[in-house]
């Protein structure tokens, strides 16, 4: 680092610290009378969002919470969990979000490694709490949240069975304590969120977040969405309500965004289509991001068709896994904006979404497919390169392939008590995303891989994702799934999982058929035609919904190879 000139400081001269608090203090500022809904069970403004974060931070200090001490929830999307995001960082404490689909054990290991003092849980998982109660080492006490409370007014709470051991239950807890609580200044690079994300080898690796870096790529979001309109999403008049987990990357990042805009938000609790449906609807839901997963479930459920008259003002984000064009296209078809986004777990995680410029916005919707389901372009103040297996740099020319490795002022800066990892996650001083690519001069990112789903065979490198792509634009095809498994004469061969849309009646056969004639045809490369194709009711998916292919190599090998 080079030497330098600092600014000269005034002793009494006050530097405000980018905290998490900060952006919840701008909600009350424009539109304060903007409405916080979860499901078709309870509303609030931001005048009382902003009062139940503060009688929440009473209510943490009730029960021991310090500044360093970490905070675990257990919840779906819901308002409570809004409140966490804010209450829990603003009073110094760490917020830890558990991912609730992990195995019992895995749970189990996250809420101890860590080191979780205080719970606060839906009733809906206490079953697996009491799996694994006796074994967490550090809890101290638990905080009930239960839907029942809102079956009737809050002034009419039915009763709710507080388990032994718990402090009481959240609406109750909070209806007791002042809204009044001066949130405190603190070094901004203080530790505000934690949670868990699964490898393929070895325990959860704990990923974290400071208030500085979560306050940046929120910043980095309102650049990216607003200023450049990479997606529709204006205070004025847009609706947010998130389709992907809030214990999976903090959403995305975006509950921080909307709370800053006092943009009217929309909590689905758990996901079910009748209900998420109804809620695009009745509250003019226009933005929401979620993985392709998600969508397939909603586009090819009978409620999208119920409300497919009402569906053209709905913007969606898809990240997590690749947008294939089919999915795309059934997308587009019920009038839903798509595009898509790239990022990871451990850059917070936005690091490209679909920009469109004057010249791409011009064509036809069939002929902007081909950039919708693109990566996307990179993203303000994201620094992202190519490198192959030598640690050199690769050519941005759309063509050249490697790894993408990335710096940016929000990417975690390693894995909570795990140095190894953590060491090469970073090394060489950029952090590695495992990801295969290829850059265009003109920045758009498109991914051909994750290093280890890449299918070597016969000398070349084919991209799973690119053969799914093909596969998913095959009529009567609702997913797919493609890995390579080993091959004693190519090295690795493909073979892929297909799940049909009802009432087709699709063949291995007849798909290699019209896969071959699109070869003949100059339209596709020969090894893009599988070895074999098996017909599956499902796919096998990851905690976080993306296609488990280490499962499906695993578990499933000797059923393809059969």
């Amino acid at each position: 680092m080079i030497q330098t000139k600092l600014i000269p400081r005034t002793a009494e001269a006050y530097e405000p610290p980018m905290l998490i608090k900060t952006l919840l203090a701008q909600s009350l500022r424009y539109e304060p009378q903007r409405e916080i809904v979860y499901r078709d069970l309870f509303r609030i403004n931001y005048v009382q969002f902003n009062q139940r974060v503060r009688q929440l931070a009473n209510v943490l200090a009730e029960v021991g919470v310090k500044p360093g001490d970490t905070v675990a929830v257990l919840d779906w999307d819901s308002h409570r969990y809004l409140e966490c995001f804010f209450g829990v960082t603003s009073v110094g404490a760490i917020l830890h979000t558990v991912n609730i689909r992990l195995s019992p054990a895995q749970i189990l290991y996250t809420m101890n490694h860590a080191e979780d003092k205080v719970v606060l849980i839906h009733e809906d998982f206490l079953p697996l709490l009491t799996a694994v109660k006796d074994q967490l080492t550090t809890v101290e006490t638990y905080i009930l949240l239960s839907d029942k409370v809102y079956t009737n007014t809050i002034d009419t709470q039915p009763g709710v069975e507080i388990p032994v051991g718990f402090s009481g239950e959240y609406e109750a807890l909070l209806k007791a304590a002042s809204p009044e609580y001066e949130f405190p200044d603190f070094d901004e690079n203080t530790w505000a969120t934690s949670f868990y994300t699964t490898g393929t080898t070895g325990n959860p690796k704990g990923v974290y977040f400071s208030h500085r870096q979560l306050f940046l790529h929120t910043m980095g979001l309102l650049t990216y969405l607003i200023g450049y309109e990479a997606l529709p999403f204006k205070s004025r008049t847009d609706v947010y309500m998130p389709i992907t987990p809030m214990f999976h990357v903090h959403a995305w990042g975006f509950p921080f965004l909307a709370t800053l805009m006092s943009a009217k938000q929309v909590y689905p609790g758990k996901y079910e289509p009748e209900m998420l449906c109804k809620l695009i609807v009745t509250e003019g839901v226009t933005l929401s991001h979620c993985v392709p997963t998600i969508l397939n479930m909603l586009v090819n459920s009978p409620a999208a068709q119920k409300f497919r008259d009402n569906l053209s003002r709905w913007s969606v984000l898809i990240g997590g896994s690749a947008l294939t064009k089919g999915l795309a296209k059934a997308a587009l078809d019920l009038g839903i904006n798509i595009s898509a986004g790239y990022g990871m777990s451990e850059t917070a995680p936005i690091l490209s979404v679909v920009y469109l410029n004057e010249e791409e916005r011009a064509l036809s919707l069939d002929d902007q497919i081909d950039f919708r389901v693109r990566a996307g372009r990179i993203a303000p103040f994201v620094e992202a390169r190519l490198m192959n297996e030598d640690g050199q740099f690769v050519s941005h020319d759309g063509q050249s392939l490697g790894e993408i490795v990335v710096r940016t002022p929000w990417t975690t800066q390693g894995y909570y008590n795990d140095p190894e990892r953590g060491a090469d996650l970073w090394r060489g001083g950029w952090l590695h995303t495992g990801d295969v690519a290829s850059i265009t001069p003109d920045n758009w990112i498109m991914v051909a891989d994750r290093t280890k789903d890449v299918i070597k065979t016969g000398g070349e490198w084919v991209s799973s994702l690119d053969m799914e792509n093909v596969l998913s634009q095959v009529e009567g095809v609702a997913e797919s799934a493609v890995i390579g498994l080993p091959d004693d004469r190519w090295g690795e061969r493909p073979h892929a999982l297909i799940v049909q849309k009802p009432g087709y009646n699709l063949t291995a056969e007849g798909i290699k058929n019209g896969l071959k004639a699109k070869v003949d045809q100059g339209e596709l490369h020969k090894w893009y035609v599988p070895d074999r194709i098996l017909f599956v009711s499902e796919i096998p998916k990851t905690s976080v919904g993306k296609i488990d292919k280490k499962r499906i190599r695993s578990e499933m090998k000797d059923q393809i190879l059969s």
